[in-house]
């Protein structure tokens, strides 16, 4: 859900997205281990499965595509919330780059997807799904009212899952983009495997060290429910676009 521009500072850059450089510990494998179980279970939904392989249905890859940008305009809010938060300038350039990134860049892609016509028209006008709203609302109370170090966790499995899920639908589905580069599913996953979002992932996971540096244990505890809580939204959201859970009639 969102791919961003790394901001080129030696204090954030040239990180590994698997190890650190020294192979030291890091707080960040901590919450990647801590979720082991749950990106498991995102690892194997049919949906992902799908969409690598080029059989999901396209009505359901265009209502994926309509949440996402519903989502993305908000977690913008909340990368944009994070930046004024920042403990420096080169840290809060980098999450208000990856803002404006969310906000223009990766909305102009959904919106190329959705005008191209290789998707059919939608049924009228997109509303968050209960799985967007609660997990967009989540991060902007997050950013906005817990402190610093917890806020930063908790944006972090959009930018890290989302790495993952890409560099693997891109292996999965290389016999369908060599078949039809054009397939609509074509531009999502190549954009995503991207080396630079790749980078960018690193700079998230290095400041988001950086802030359990410098945080409490209960700060740090506090770090670790979020990025647990934040995953969890990452498989509802996932989840709901091949199985939705419309909200009750009003």
């Amino acid at each position: 859900m969102a791919m961003t521009t790394p901001v080129h500072d030696t204090s954030v850059h040239s990180a590994s997205v698997n190890s650190a450089s020294d192979g030291a510990p890091r707080f960040t494998d901590r919450l990647w281990e801590r979720t082991a179980v749950l990106r498991a279970a995102i690892d194997d939904m049919e949906f992902l499965r799908r969409l690598g392989d080029g059989t999901l249905p396209l009505d359901v890859f265009r209502t994926y595509i309509e949440q996402d940008a519903l989502y993305l305009a908000e977690y913008a809010k909340a990368l944009a919330l994070l930046a004024v938060r920042s403990p420096d300038p080169q840290t809060a350039a980098f999450w208000a780059t990856s803002a404006a990134t969310a906000a223009v860049v990766e909305t102009e892609l959904h919106e190329g997807l959705m005008s191209s016509g290789a998707l059919p028209e939608s049924a009228g006008t997109p509303e968050h799904s209960p799985a967007c709203l609660g997990y967009v609302s989540y991060l902007t109370a997050t950013a906005a009212t817990e402190p610093y170090p917890v806020a930063a966790a908790a944006v972090l499995p959009c930018f890290w899952i989302y790495a993952e899920v890409g560099r693997r639908l891109a292996a999965d589905a290389h016999d369908v983009l060599a078949t039809d580069p054009s397939h609509p599913y074509a531009q999502w996953v190549t954009t995503y495997d991207d080396p630079a979002f790749h980078e960018s992932v690193a700079t998230a996971r290095r400041l988001v060290d950086a802030a359990a540096a410098a945080a409490t244990t209960t700060q740090r505890d506090a770090m670790e429910k979020a990025f647990v809580v934040a995953t969890r939204y990452e498989f509802q959201f996932w989840d709901t676009a091949l199985n939705p859970q419309p909200w009750p009639a009003s």
